[in-house]
C-alpha cells in the first residue's frame, strides 16, 4: 500500500464533489505508477455506469493496451459497489485499497470478493474521506 496513491484518489473525489457528484475517486496502479484515474461522473453524463472505478479501469486498459490488469491494484476512496466489484474481477485486478466501507455493501459484494480471492484493505485516510462524503450528503440534504 502506498499512501500517495490514495491521496491522488482523494483529490479525484474532491473533483467529483465540486461537480455535485458522489465524491468517489479511484486510481489504478501498475509497477508503482498510476495508469488510470477516475472520479464519479454519473450526473454529468446521465449514465449509471460512470463510476470512478469503471473510468479508471478503462483508462488503465487503454494505457497498457490490454484488458487484463492482473499486475495492478486499485485505490478507491469508498468500497466499490457490486457493478464495480464485477469490473475489478473482470479486469483481473487482484487487490483493492479502500478508504472507507460502503454502507450499502451487501452479501453479494462480500461473496464476490471471497469467491474471487480478491484482497481488500480498508481504512486508508478514513477520517479525511469520511469528512468529504459527509460534506456531500449535507449539501444534498440542504437543497
Amino acid at each position: 500500500m502506498n499512501e500517495k496513491f490514495m491521496k491522488e484518489a482523494i483529490k479525484l473525489s474532491e473533483k467529483a464533489l465540486k461537480n455535485d457528484e458522489m465524491p468517489v475517486g479511484a486510481v489504478v496502479v501498475c509497477e508503482n505508477k498510476i495508469i488510470g484515474r477516475g472520479y464519479n461522473k454519473k450526473e454529468k453524463y446521465n449514465d449509471a455506469t460512470m463510476h470512478a472505478e469503471i473510468i479508471a479501469i478503462k483508462k488503465a486498459s487503454k494505457y497498457i493496451k490490454d484488458w487484463r490488469l492482473n499486475k495492478c491494484s486499485i485505490y478507491v476512496t469508498m468500497e466499490p459497489c457490486t457493478m464495480c466489484i464485477g469490473a475489478i474481477i473482470e479486469s483481473r485486478i487482484p487487490i483493492i485499497f479502500c478508504g472507507i466501507k460502503n454502507k450499502k455493501t451487501n452479501l453479494v459484494n462480500k461473496n464476490l470478493i471471497k469467491d474471487n480471492n480478491l484482497i481488500i484493505k480498508y481504512g486508508i485516510f478514513e477520517e479525511e474521506i469520511t469528512k468529504i462524503t459527509e460534506k456531500f450528503f449535507k449539501t444534498i440534504r440542504n437543497r
